[in-house]
């Protein structure tokens, strides 16, 4: 599967100087603001709830600028961020975190041993198709791993073509992406291989806990 980065100028930007405004915005002008100073600062309370239920070696799919990773290092859990974009993945380095410049798509080191995986921040859009993701990230899990997933915090379902905005003027190619509700979830979940072991609210923002299907 091919996944298209997000704008290396316009994302890239933001990464380096980790400061918004950032949007995903639809051809028909329908914005979702990203929080770019949340993720390019420290882990939250919300994040520790996150941290708590990792055990490594942990996997964080779609680092951005690496927040996860930088807070396991320094809780000496074994991890690794990936993300497409090199200003983030830089960031993340920067912060004390291991990362990678590579797509989830690609081959990656540790295929079929990682203990626990991330997608947060919504990268369940990652590729625009939830599926496909779910069952690539199976492939990498070992048996009995855990994969958490931040969600849209309501029920939604929908498959997008967006561009990354930042409210300035400047804005990339149009890419797929992918938002999905705890629900939406739950029936991607199975045949993907995945079960529902554990979902939480915090803050407005809601995650789901999968376990692999034996």
């Amino acid at each position: 599967m091919t996944v298209t980065t997000w704008d290396q100028d316009v994302y890239a930007d933001a990464m380096r100087t980790g400061r918004g405004p950032l949007y995903l915005r639809r051809p028909d002008g329908w914005l979702l603001p990203l929080d770019v100073e949340r993720w390019c600062g420290h882990v939250d309370a919300t994040d520790r709830l996150v941290l708590a239920r990792c055990a490594g070696p942990v996997l964080d799919v779609g680092c951005g600028p690496g927040r996860f990773a930088a807070a396991l290092a320094r809780l000496g859990v074994p991890a690794l961020g990936v993300d497409t974009c090199p200003s983030a993945v830089a960031r993340a380095i920067a912060a004390g975190g291991a990362a990678e410049c590579r797509s989830v798509f690609e081959p990656l080191p540790g295929e079929g041993a990682w203990r626990t995986l991330l997608l947060m921040d919504g990268n369940i859009g990652i590729g625009g198709d939830p599926l496909a993701l779910l069952r690539r990230l199976r492939g990498l899990a070992r048996p009995g791993a855990l994969l958490m997933v931040e969600t849209a915090p309501v029920d939604v379902d929908e498959r997008l073509a967006v561009h990354v905005d930042n409210g300035r003027g400047g804005r990339g190619r149009l890419f797929p992406w992918a938002r999905l509700g705890p629900s939406a979830l739950r029936r991607a979940a199975g045949p993907a291989g995945w079960r529902v072991a554990e979902e939480w609210t915090c803050a407005e923002r809601a995650f789901t806990a999968l376990r692999p299907v034996r």
